[in-house]
């Protein structure tokens, strides 16, 4: 992956939070975390973990279909504010010195752009219905140019359906990519018709084909990028919730704060966290300064 520019747009801040959200309690957020083979963090003797100290790089924003200013309004610095609260909670910590730095972490967000469900687009329906007047014409007996000419439009409409069930795997399969769904999309591919997998696909479905609010981090050994130009990747978490009933500047906090367990560790594939119910309340947001571009 290439390291966008913001080297320089790093290092921010350290807030108060007291715990909880504004999220429903009854919502679950899906967190997907990996960390390299090669790194990592053991406990010190009171339970804690050593000090790493980071810097923020701008990894970008993926709009929404609609207008979302609970999300369209919020830049870089904004989230990354909020994300440092729970990663100051793991013991990683914002530094201003490029000498010392030991992760680049790269901060993505934004809403997922879900297809239509199958049963509700306009090919579908025109598929249904073609296929529902052949049987018809063939019911009463109609002129067999009638049907043909019938049977023709139903192939059409076919193979339109094909294609855009081909446009929405691919999209549905991004989107599992960005989300961290990739380990649930790999076992439920070949799920059979009424077995365990069908289900649990049918689950999968649903929530990738609802838009929503995600957010990527992605931890660069920032060292070996800095004298080597050389991208090593040490750890990612990737969460996300449900885009409706919720109001992303809202839900933000809470959703790092139940991700942040994961930071910079492995989940063994996507898992489901209940989001805890109560309020946020960030203390003064001081920038720590930047680091100078190399």
């Amino acid at each position: 992956m290439k390291v966008p520019a913001p080297l320089r747009s790093l290092g921010l801040i350290l807030a108060l939070i007291s715990a909880g959200s504004t999220a429903e309690a009854e919502e679950f957020e899906a967190v997907s975390a990996r960390a390299s083979a090669d790194y990592v963090r053991a406990r010190q003797p009171d339970g804690s973990y050593p000090v790493e100290t980071y810097a923020f790089g701008k990894g970008g924003y993926w709009s929404g279909p609609v207008d979302d200013k609970t999300i369209d309004k919020m830049d870089f610095l904004t989230v990354a504010h909020v994300i440092a609260v729970p990663l100051a909670a793991q013991n990683y910590v914002p530094t201003r010195d490029p000498t010392t730095t030991k992760l680049l972490i790269l901060v993505y967000w934004g809403t997922t752009y879900a297809p239509e469900h199958a049963s509700e687009s306009l090919t579908y329906d025109r598929m249904q219905s073609t296929t529902q007047e052949v049987n018809m014409a063939i019911q009463q007996h109609d002129p067999q140019q009638v049907i043909q000419q019938l049977e023709d439009e139903e192939s059409s409409a076919l193979t339109e359906a094909q294609r855009e069930n081909y446009r929405r795997d691919n999209a549905d399969l991004r989107n599992a990519m960005m989300l961290g769904y990739d380990s649930w999309w790999a076992t439920t591919f070949h799920a059979h018709s009424g077995t365990p997998q069908e289900r649990e696909r049918q689950d999968m479905m649903h929530e990738l084909e609802e838009d929503r609010y995600f957010v990527v981090l992605m931890a660069y050994d920032f060292q070996l990028l800095r004298q080597k130009k050389q991208h090593k990747l040490l750890w990612e978490t990737r969460f996300s919730i449900r885009e409706r009933v919720h109001a992303f500047n809202q839900a933000l906090p809470a959703m790092a704060l139940e991700a942040s367990r994961f930071f910079g560790q492995d989940s063994g594939g996507l898992t489901h966290k209940p989001l805890p119910d109560g309020t946020v309340n960030l203390g003064e947001l001081r920038n720590l300064g930047t680091l100078p571009e190399k």
